[in-house]
C-alpha cells in the first residue's frame, strides 16, 4: 500500500514560533500500514519521531518529527 507523507516545518532554532506559510513537502512511501510508513520516513530522513497519533475513526495519522534544530508536523494518509 502507498502512503503520502506530508511534512511542514513548524519551528527551528532561528524561529521559535510557528512558521505560518511553510509549504509542505510530500513523499510517497510503500508500507503495510501508517506505522510502518512513518517509521520508514523517519529512517530515510534521518530524523527523530517525537509523537505519533493514529485516531481510530480517521484516515489520517499525525506525527511530530525533529531533525537537527527543526520540528515538523507530519501527516500520513493512504495515497
Amino acid at each position: 500500500m502507498q502512503f503520502t507523507i506530508e511534512s511542514r516545518e513548524l519551528t527551528n532554532s532561528a524561529n521559535q514560533r510557528p512558521i505560518p506559510d511553510a509549504e509542505p513537502n510530500c513523499t510517497t512511501i510503500d508500507a503495510a500500514n501508517a506505522d510502518d510508513a512513518i517509521t520508514e520516513f523517519v529512517r530515510k530522513s534521518d530524523s527523530e519521531l517525537v509523537s505519533f497519533l493514529k485516531p481510530a475513526e480517521c484516515r489520517e495519522s499525525i506525527a511530530t518529527v525533529r531533525k537537527n534544530d527543526a520540528v515538523f508536523l507530519v501527516r500520513v494518509y493512504a495515497a
